[in-house]
């Protein structure tokens, strides 16, 4: 395995807490991994983090699942949840993270040597599903002796993490909160397609068998920018940018063809600060598998897959998320309600779109500490209004 491309750490005020643990797991003892696409890897391992340690019973394991391009680093990028009461409290529960399949930041992915080639994958790395990336983590979680959950939890890819555990491990999972995660619509397929094209139409692609330190950084710069698009909302793009020329520079774009507005800096600024800590091939990995997400496969329909979740399960969705409407989320558990899983869905009002779950994560905390509650001291139902104003 090659050396992970390491994550950035969130700029906040505290430094960000460090896992107790930091390792890596051979998935199947080294044996060869078998894929929902009809592939199979060799050599297949998992980054993992942990923080805090199980008790006696075993039953304190919170599994949080990261986004497109987060990291097994939780307390990295979603420190608000370990701050000030934090619900994810080591001294109580034991937190683990896991890098999915595919991602760049240790565990099997496009980056990592292929035994069979002694090269890169590149773009011969198969196409991984979500179930493939739980599938693994339930292995790990074997390898831990964590024989259930007390939660698992995501936002994003990682809430589709969360729901597939609770579909295709029903007894190993108490409580599922998902936030922002369905599978996508037409309009996000499309996104994600044309994030994947801008990669592979940069002259650097090569085929997607480029040395690592040359990667495509234009096409890559380009798909964040678009993804950056459906991350924030037209009204938070309104209150920060407007009209604005962009802030950096002498610019007037009513004088010169290179010059920028404000939004375009931005964006630019968020694709020049992603390609120095992501892989190209990486992402087209991470945003198929998203693509791929779908309950229903593997079982006769979806409403005899939700019917075997038994735990409880939260949905929240985020009024101004455009690429996961909170109309699709509500359906989602209508749905779940429907086929008998006792599920509640909670909507945040904000202006910050699909990143609310980041640029406002202490609101996020409420819900948090909803899963994280020992089940034997915890009733089904939230205890709150299914609307919340930030």
């Amino acid at each position: 395995m090659s050396k992970p491309i390491q994550p950035a750490n969130k700029a906040t005020k505290q430094v960000a807490l460090q896992p107790d643990v930091e390792a890596d797991f051979l998935l199947n003892g080294g044996a060869p991994f078998a894929l929902e696409s009809g592939a199979t890897l060799q050599l297949v391992s998992l980054r993992y983090v942990v923080y805090g340690k199980l008790n006696a019973a075993r039953d304190n394991a919170i599994l949080v699942c990261h986004g497109l391009s987060g990291s097994a680093r939780v307390a990295d990028w979603w420190q608000e949840m370990f701050l000030n009461g934090h619900p994810l409290d080591p001294k109580t529960h034991c937190i683990l993270g896991i890098n999915a399949l595919g991602s760049c930041y240790g565990s099997t992915g496009p980056t990592s040597l292929n035994p069979e080639t002694g090269t890169h994958y590149g773009s011969d790395f198969p196409v991984v599903s979500i179930r493939d990336i739980v599938r693994g983590q339930a292995q790990l979680m074997d390898h831990l002796g964590i024989p259930r959950l007390r939660a698992v939890i995501g936002p994003s890819i990682g809430g589709m993490q969360a729901l597939q555990w609770a579909v295709d491990f029903p007894d190993r999972v108490a409580n599922c909160f998902a936030t922002g995660a369905t599978p996508l619509s037409a309009m996000g397929l499309a996104l994600n397609h044309l994030q994947r094209q801008s990669i592979r139409l940069d002259p650097a692609w090569r085929g997607g068998k480029y040395p690592l330190d040359q990667q495509p950084a234009g096409g890559l710069a380009l798909a964040r920018g678009i993804a950056s698009c459906t991350y924030k909302s037209p009204e938070l793009f309104t209150e920060r940018f407007g009209r604005k020329p962009n802030r950096s520079g002498d610019e007037d774009p009513t004088r010169s063809h290179a010059a920028r507005y404000d939004v375009a800096g931005y964006l630019d600024y968020q694709g020049r600060i992603f390609i120095d800590r992501f892989d190209a091939n990486s992402y087209i990995a991470i945003t198929r598998a998203m693509d791929t997400f779908d309950l229903a496969r593997g079982y006769a329909n979806e409403h005899e897959a939700l019917r075997r979740i038994t735990a409880r399960v939260l949905l929240a969705g985020i009024s101004s998320d455009w690429l996961f409407p909170a109309a699709d989320i509500q359906a989602l558990s209508d749905r779940c309600r429907h086929a008998g899983v006792a599920c509640n869905y909670v909507e945040v009002h904000s202006h910050h779109g699909h990143d609310a779950f980041l640029a406002e994560a202490e609101s996020w905390r409420t819900f948090v500490e909803y899963v994280a509650r020992d089940p034997k001291h915890s009733s089904g139902e939230f205890k709150h209004t299914t609307e919340f104003a930030l």
